[in-house]
């Protein structure tokens, strides 16, 4: 058994949107295929993965430094105990042989991208959902398939207006989402205000808004939100500052005391720890953030949920960001609090299996092998046409 390619190629995700901080005009993404010899229904078992929106397609890094080690690698030192799977551990200390530590930036994405792929080939190679392994390996062995899931959007659109902002959350509301999340920061305060009070006259029981600022702000600023948004009752108020400034996410916690919410810009287990020592973080209300396909994968992912359970905090306070299918695995597998959701944004990557609906703001994962692409026809077609 051994891994006998490594395909990527850089896609284009691009979006005539903002948020307060970035456009995604020229977004683009990795999508990468693990090509195994192992044979199942007549074809080679092949897993797949790509990265999370926000930040670019890291072509370069996976073709010229990380899969150039797996396919030199010797074929065995790849192999679980038993010689009949791939061993992701080991594969991820492939990955990351004769890497420095510290400055995780682009290479955590080059890295959990592949990483990704390489669980939906394990999972794939053990005739199982990746949630029900994960479940297998790593809880009680009992996965949960309904997932809490939230629509994002909310972005500043040219010439979208207030009406056209209800008009885009209405929709995910009549979709079945209960949880929706707007963008701040990229308009004046008074502005953001009006188009979140736009918002909430939509809402109706049991339904929640959350904004979110994209590291925006310096504290000041930060400190003037909070005061605005504290009337509202938000679902979080999400990564007012940049997202190494633990001390204004720990000041600003004494001007909020609703949820806040951010992690998705943390890209390994040593900055979501510093996080949790530094950053003035709740574990009784705040929600974290961390993305496994942003940050080195599902290898480090779990270090950072034994990190968060040695520091008094549940999974069930982890909503991924990046609106992809392995998160949702993950969330199902290993009882996370739940994952973001693009219902309508950077498609064909975001969204569910194709039948999969919201209701209440939950979804039921299908059993499909692997982390289940399959079942998503239009993303599975451009996933075969990088493996063919």
């Amino acid at each position: 058994m051994k891994i006998i390619d490594i395909r990527e190629s850089t896609r284009p995700i691009k979006s005539n949107i903002r948020n307060a901080y970035i456009d995604f005009s020229k977004m683009t993404l990795s999508l990468v295929a693990v090509v195994t010899d192992v044979i199942r229904d007549g074809k080679p078992v092949v897993g797949y993965g790509f990265n999370s929106n926000g930040r670019y397609g890291q072509g370069g890094l996976i073709r010229e430094r990380f899969a150039p080690r797996l396919l030199e690698a010797a074929p065995a030192s790849l192999l679980d105990d038993s010689g009949d799977n791939l061993d992701p551990h080991k594969i991820w200390a492939t990955l990351m042989s004769n890497e420095k530590p510290g400055g995780h930036g682009e290479r955590s994405v080059a890295v959990g991208t592949i990483d990704m792929a390489v669980w939906d080939a394990v999972a794939k190679i053990a005739g199982l959902p990746l949630y029900q392994l994960l479940a297998d390996r790593y809880g009680n062995g009992q996965a949960n398939r309904k997932v809490f899931v939230y629509a994002a959007g909310g972005y500043y659109w040219p010439g979208q207006g207030v009406e056209g902002l209800e008009r885009e959350m209405q929709s995910y509301l009549d979709r079945g989402y209960a949880v929706v999340k707007k963008k701040i920061g990229g308009a004046s305060l008074a502005e953001d205000c009006k188009r979140i009070e736009a918002v909430l006259k939509l809402l109706g029981p049991g339904q929640r808004l959350a904004v979110d600022a994209n590291g925006r702000f310096d504290l000041p600023t930060a400190i003037a939100y909070a005061k605005a948004l504290s009337p509202y009752d938000l679902f979080w108020y999400e990564e007012a500052g940049d997202p190494l400034d633990f001390a204004l996410q720990a000041e600003l916690a004494q001007h909020y005391d609703k949820p806040m919410a951010t992690g998705e810009n943390l890209f390994s287990m040593q900055d979501a720890r510093n996080l949790i020592r530094y950053g003035g973080m709740r574990a009784d209300r705040d929600w974290l953030q961390f993305d496994c396909a942003l940050s080195y994968g599902l290898v480090e992912y779990l270090r950072t949920l034994d990190m968060l359970r040695d520091n008094g905090w549940s999974p069930s306070r982890c909503i991924p960001h990046g609106g992809h299918q392995m998160s949702l695995a993950i969330a199902a597998g290993l009882g996370l609090g739940g994952n973001e959701s693009y219902p309508d944004l950077f498609q064909p990557y975001g969204g569910f299996p194709d039948g999969v609906k919201v209701q209440d703001s939950y979804v039921t994962l299908p059993e499909l092998p692997g982390i289940g692409f399959e079942g998503k026809a239009d993303l599975y077609s451009e996933m075969c046409r990088l493996a063919s």
